[in-house]
């Protein structure tokens, strides 16, 4: 499994659910899992934080849903619309970490 360190802090914020998530500076990411290929994308480490978290930067709980909804939405942003349908739905089903314990929607 890869490894993929942060090079510099992001900050993330959802207009669809006016919420802020910070991956910092030297944070890794997995990138995609199980059969998915690897690309480079903002949003495997935003929604890693999210599901490793649980949580948006101000506390409040981050369900599996909007985990992967937020990933969703920034590869849509990069222009990857068929990866940003198909990898909301694969993230929602099997994956979710501690966004998952909050519920899936």
């Amino acid at each position: 499994m890869a490894k993929y360190p942060r090079q510099a802090t992001f900050l993330y914020h959802s207009p669809r659910y006016g919420k802020s998530v910070t991956v910092p500076f030297g944070y890794i990411s997995d990138g995609a899992s199980g059969p998915a290929v690897d690309i480079y994308s903002e949003g495997w480490w935003v929604h890693d934080v999210l599901c490793d978290r649980g949580t948006w930067d101000d506390g409040t709980p981050c369900n599996n849903w909007q985990a992967s909804t937020v990933l969703h939405d920034i590869l849509k942003q990069e222009g990857r619309w068929f990866r940003a349908i198909s990898w909301r739905w694969a993230t929602w089903l099997f994956g979710g970490g501690a966004a998952r314990a909050n519920g899936m929607t």
